[in-house]
């Protein structure tokens, strides 16, 4: 595991690397932070996918900023579906594929902020498959999903942020032939594959709130499952 920077047209952008063990040639997987950002969290995240043996690099897309500025910038440009945080993402995208020991296949992961991202990263940016994690489905999901990469995606039943957004990307994936695994589970809120208070993340005192009004926080079985259903359809679509 190592801290890096990858070159781009605005400078240099941060980033943490976790590969697995060996020199034989391996899928990338670009993860993308919830609004914790560059947290222990995050880069559990990242190790646990290196453990499947997967190149998995999180760019730091706050770069620096915090966790409150960075999601500004986010929300923005997620608004305008373009801009500085896609343009990134695509380059630390474009840097992990090309990258010694890469197969060139890449996939995209990413959590509630990220998982949001990921979706609109389906579609038009190179990727061969997207887990998306308690992401926002907008109300043009048909649309925007035309021609969108593999999707795997989970959602918390208790979330009260995402109510319907399972079924509506299920209806929109399923529109547009894309092949997917869309899971909602029972017992989960928001945020349940994110165990930040077991990484010792200071999570700010606003997102913490905002966290407990939508029913937030880490649930170990619906985070097994979702886990072992992500692993499993990279392995598919990613090694193939």
């Amino acid at each position: 595991m190592s801290e890096l920077a990858i070159p781009t047209p605005r400078g240099d952008l941060p980033g943490y690397l976790a590969a697995p063990p060996g020199s034989d040639p391996r899928s990338g997987v670009i993860v993308v932070f919830d609004v914790g950002g560059m947290s222990q969290d995050v880069r559990n995240q990242a190790e646990w996918l290196a453990g499947e043996g997967y190149l998995a690099l999180v760019p730091d897309i706050f770069r620096g900023r915090s966790p409150i500025r960075g999601m500004r910038s986010v929300m923005r440009d997620m608004r305008a579906r373009r801009g500085p945080i896609f343009d990134d993402l695509d380059a630390a995208r474009t840097w992990l594929a090309r990258s010694d020991g890469c197969t060139g296949k890449i996939g995209v992961i990413g959590f509630c902020m990220g998982g949001g991202l990921a979706m609109l990263l389906a579609q038009g940016h190179g990727f061969h498959a997207a887990s998306v994690n308690y992401g926002a489905a907008p109300k043009d999901a048909e649309s925007l999903l035309a021609g969108a990469c593999p999707m795997v995606a989970s959602y918390g039943a208790r979330d009260r942020s995402q109510r319907h957004a399972a079924a509506r990307l299920e209806r929109a994936l399923t529109a547009n032939h894309v092949e997917h695994d869309v899971k909602e589970y029972p017992g989960a809120g928001h945020g349940f594959l994110n165990d930040h208070e077991g990484s010792g993340d200071r999570i700010p005192p606003v997102f913490a709130l905002m966290g407990r009004l939508v029913a937030n926080g880490y649930h170990e079985p619906s985070a097994l499952d979702a886990r072992r259903r992500i692993v499993s359809f990279f392995d598919q679509h990613l090694r193939a």
